[in-house]
This record gives structure tokens, C-alpha cells and sequence, in this order.
């Protein structure tokens, strides 16, 4: 069977879409938030403490690395071997405790580069398996962030793009689905622009941190070996020298608010984009959107004019299941009874899901946009028949002016009734205002009355 086969084979069998049929997508994530994934960054957890502890408690028997064991170490820090996550596993299946076997398979790499039993022992030294798991967490949370921005930028580019394109592309608004104040295409789409990179910088914003202080967080088994060494001092070095913000407060794991912080951030913007795909979907229904057909997709299985917004759907999809995932995380995870339970251990393990039905929705919002463009004719057509939404404008001159009751006169003329340019200006004839200001509000037509919209779309 060739690997082409066999992987075929595993995407159609995968229990999950993100690693079955939307595997391609969400491959960017797959070396961080897979098992085998989060297994290497353990392992480096661990060479980097001994490292940290060798140098900055040189008291300790075992300190002193020799320059094989020190290379060795190094490299697991570095970057594990390609076997390491299938070879804990191994040791896995005879301890069956996960965390434990890393510690067994580093123990084991570096007798293996002629460590003695003092520098073993000094693996996992005053650890709790949450002082590695925690940090592995905060470090691939932290670098699934980085990557997923990558896309998030992308996208908040490509809006740019589009609300500079259609800066001037007068449009009817639809307030409650009904004829509005006109607007431009380009503005509502600087809208959302403007939305996501406020999201953006307050997901980016949330600070990840990390623990490093024992079974119940107060370093007693660090201080039973060592009572002279400050050892808050040398966790908080360790886990700065991740990338981390050490946090000094905790039970046996660390709180998880900040995962808390980081997941609703998320999934606030997800929530904008959610009502992106939701517009953009009506403005196709519309016509005032026009999708490029690509000739060798299918829209429908019977009606083969169809060229239906799949990508906007598939995106909408995505971005709700990856919410529902991501709420739960904010919500479930900053709980625990007493000084820990293992809840958190199992819903931890499904971050991968959630970020990668985000990865998924966001690329074929991608998708989407590239195939979109503005159906000037059609958006045209409605914005021209649409003379009653000058109303606004002749009642603001007449509050303007100081003639009373101007809303009510506006309202009497224009509501529930087809109007047209002959009878607005016929209208404004009968208005007791000055002939310049008649014939001001006579020359406005429904594409001409968008305010500050360009500009608005062409600065942000």
C-alpha cells in the first residue's frame, strides 16, 4: 500500500473532521497541539529544568554535567528526536502515567549519554507533574497563538483591501432588513476591519503564564532538600527564561485564568467573525455580492446553476463549533476542587480541537473573500429606487432651520408609500425653507447621501 493510500485511508477513518477530512487545514497546528506534540515540549520542560537547576544550584550532587550529558540535555531541550513521543508512549503503556514517562525516557537518553545516578535524580527534582504540564501548555498555547495570528492577519488584510476598493461604492443600509441611510460597500467592511484588529490586540494582549513550585505550590519538597537556596527566586527565573509570566500563587496547578483569558478572547473574535460571514452571505443573497464560480466545483447535486457561499458557511460552521469548545475552556477550566482534581487534564487535552476548527473556519473565510466582488449594477439598482431614505436628511435640515414637527412632516410624506425623485422635490417645494437650501436638498439623490462613508473606508 503506498503512503498516498494509507493516508486516504486515515483521513476517511478519522473520528474528527480536523484530522480527518479538514486534515490539510489545521496541519500548521498538528506538530504543536497533537499528543506527540505536546509530548516533545514536556520532554524539553524537563531538559530545561535540569539545565536551569544544574547551573543555578550548583550545590546539588549531580550539578556538575559533564560535556556529553550536557549536550545531550541541550538537544532534548532543543528539539526531541523524531521517535520521542512514539517511544514515551511506549514507557506510557507500562506506567501508565504520562508525565512520569517522560521523565523516564529523559532519564534513560541521558544515562544513555553517561550520566551517573546523582545527575539522574535530579530529573524531575522537586517537580509535580503540573509544573511540566502547565508550562508545556502555556509554551504551545503561546506558540499556536503566534501561528494562528499569521492567518487572523491575513484576513484582516485582505478586509483592508476590500473596504479601500469599495470605499465609494454607495450602498442601500438594511436596518432591521428594511431600507435605510445609505452607506458604502467599503465602510461596512472597514466595520468589521476596525472590529477584529480591536479583537486581535486583546488576544495578543493576554498574558501567559506559568508555575514551577511543587506538589501544593509552596516549594515544601524544595525546601525540605535545600532550605538555603531561595527557590521562588530560581522558579521564577526558570520560567521566565521560557517566555513566560511567572505566576507565585497557586495549588498543586496553576489557576488557568490566563487560558481562560486567552480562550474568550478568541472566541470574541470569532464571534465578529461569525456575524462577517453572516453579512456576507446576505450581501450574496442580495446580488450586490457576485461569487467567481471555479468550473470544476458542483454548487448543487440537481440545480446545476448553483454557486452557492459555501465557504462563508463552512467558515460560520466552524467558527461555532470551535466557540462551543472554546466557552466551555473559559468557563470549566479556571475550576478546581480544593488543591487540584483531574478535570482539567482531559479538557486540556482538546485545545487542538478548538484552535483547529478556528484555523479551518478562518482559511475558508479566506476562501471566500478571494472569490467575492461587488455587483455595482445590482447595488445600483436598489440604492436608486430607494428616494424615501432622503427623508432623514430633509427632516435634519428642517430640526436644522428651527421649523417645528420636521420628523413629523417626513414621516407623514414618506412612510409606508413608494417614493420617487419627482416627488421628493415636489415635497421640498412646500417646505418653509430658503430657495437655496431647496434646492440643495433637491440636487441630493440616495447614492450621493453616505456622509463620511468613503473617507471613513479609505482611512482605516
Amino acid at each position: 500500500m503506498s503512503a498516498s493510500t494509507r493516508d486516504a485511508l486515515s483521513s476517511v477513518d478519522a473520528l474528527s473532521p480536523v484530522d480527518g477530512r479538514y486534515r490539510a487545514a489545521t496541519e500548521p497546528l498538528r506538530g504543536l497541539l497533537s499528543e506527540a506534540g505536546l509530548i516533545r515540549e514536556r520532554i524539553r520542560i524537563e531538559a530545561q529544568w535540569l539545565l536551569h537547576l544544574s547551573a543555578a544550584v550548583p550545590a546539588l550532587p549531580g550539578a556538575a554535567l559533564g560535556p556529553a550529558v550536557l549536550a545531550r540535555a541541550r538537544q532534548l531541550a532543543a528539539e526531541p528526536d523524531a521517535d520521542a513521543a512514539a517511544a514515551v508512549k511506549a514507557i506510557e503503556a507500562r506506567t501508565n502515567h504520562d508525565v512520569k514517562a517522560v521523565e523516564y525516557y529523559v532519564r534513560e537518553q541521558l544515562a544513555a549519554a553517561g550520566a551517573g545516578e546523582a545527575v539522574l535524580e535530579l530529573v524531575h527534582f522537586g517537580c509535580t507533574s503540573e509544573d511540566i504540564n502547565n508550562l508545556s501548555y502555556a509554551r504551545i498555547l503561546k506558540a499556536a497563538r503566534a501561528k494562528l495570528l499569521e492567518t487572523f492577519a491575513a484576513r484582516v488584510n485582505e478586509l483592508t483591501a476590500l473596504a479601500h476598493r469599495y470605499a465609494d461604492t454607495a450602498m442601500l443600509a438594511r436596518t432591521h432588513g428594511q431600507p435605510a441611510t445609505p452607506t458604502t460597500l467599503g465602510k461596512e467592511i472597514a466595520n468589521f476591519t476596525a472590529r477584529l484588529r480591536r479583537a486581535q490586540r486583546r488576544w495578543e494582549s493576554v498574558a501567559i503564564l506559568g508555575k514551577w513550585n511543587g506538589a501544593v505550590g509552596n516549594f515544601n519538597a524544595h525546601v525540605a532538600a535545600l532550605p538555603a537556596v531561595d527557590w521562588p527566586a530560581t522558579s521564577r527565573t526558570f520560567v521566565e527564561s521560557l517566555g513566560l509570566e511567572f505566576n507565585p500563587y497557586t495549588t498543586q496547578i496553576e489557576p488557568h485564568d490566563w487560558i481562560a483569558e486567552y480562550c474568550d478572547a478568541l472566541a470574541a473574535a470569532n464571534v465578529i467573525l461569525i456575524d462577517l460571514c453572516r453579512d456576507c452571505w446576505g450581501y450574496i443573497s442580495l446580488g450586490y455580492l457576485r461569487q467567481r464560480a471555479v468550473a470544476t466545483e458542483v454548487g448543487s447535486s440537481t440545480m446545476p446553476h448553483k454557486v452557492n457561499p459555501i465557504d462563508f458557511e463552512n467558515a460560520e460552521g466552524n467558527l461555532g463549533i470551535a466557540n462551543a469548545l472554546l466557552r466551555h475552556f473559559a468557563e470549566k477550566l479556571p475550576v478546581s476542587r480544593w488543591q487540584r482534581d483531574l478535570t482539567d487534564s482531559t479538557v486540556l487535552r482538546n485545545v487542538g480541537v478548538a484552535l483547529g476548527h478556528t484555523l479551518i473556519a478562518w482559511r475558508a473565510l479566506g476562501r471566500g473573500l478571494d472569490k467575492v466582488a461587488a455587483d455595482p449594477a445590482r447595488i445600483a439598482a436598489d440604492i436608486d429606487g430607494a428616494w424615501e431614505v432622503l427623508g432623514e436628511a430633509v427632516q435634519t435640515v428642517l430640526r436644522a432651520a428651527g421649523v417645528p414637527e420636521g420628523y413629523e412632516r417626513l414621516k407623514e410624506f414618506t412612510r409606508g408609500r413608494a417614493i420617487d425623485a419627482r416627488a421628493l422635490a415636489d415635497f421640498i417645494e412646500t417646505l418653509p425653507l430658503a430657495a437655496p437650501e431647496k434646492e440643495r436638498l433637491k440636487a441630493l439623490g440616495p447614492r450621493a447621501y453616505t456622509g463620511l462613508a468613503a473617507e471613513l473606508a479609505r482611512k482605516i
